[in-house]
């Protein structure tokens, strides 16, 4: 069953969540695992891409934009499709709902920042993940 990971921004975090589903990548990646980052648009999309490449001083994270990359040999895919391809991994979702191929994942990373209408709808997915039975972590940064 799919692990769900709560990672809720505190009001003394750096950044946003487009910046810590950076770091996370990049933790993920350095671990040898794939990563599907999916997002509520194409823009959020393309910053997700753009910020990938400047979030850190001298990081690395080898991604690409699932209609612009070979998915199979691409370790962060980003997109905002309906759909997902092949990757099973780990998913961080940065919509505003639940993706309906969340299933297919070992891992979900919700990350919730300050912004409200982020909260409630990080509060939402929470109840349908919990509502299924599907077991939670919830992780505070500060």
């Amino acid at each position: 069953m799919t692990q769900v990971d709560f990672y809720v921004l505190d009001e003394r975090a750096a950044g946003n969540r487009f910046t810590l589903a950076c770091r996370l990548s990049e933790k993920i990646y350095h671990q040898g695992r794939r990563v599907y980052i999916h997002t509520g648009s194409e823009e959020e999309s393309r910053h997700m891409n753009r910020l990938l490449w400047t979030f850190r001083q001298g990081s690395f994270v080898p991604h690409g934009m699932a209609s612009e990359c070979d998915p199979l040999t691409t370790p962060v895919v980003i997109s905002h499709d309906k759909e997902s391809g092949e990757e099973k991994d780990v998913l961080i979702n940065l919509a505003g709902d639940v993706p309906s191929f969340f299933s297919r994942f070992e891992r979900v990373a919700e990350i919730i920042d300050r912004e409200p209408e982020v909260v409630t709808a990080g509060r939402e997915r929470f109840r349908f993940y919990r509502d299924r039975g599907y077991p939670l972590n919830k992780h505070d940064i500060k």
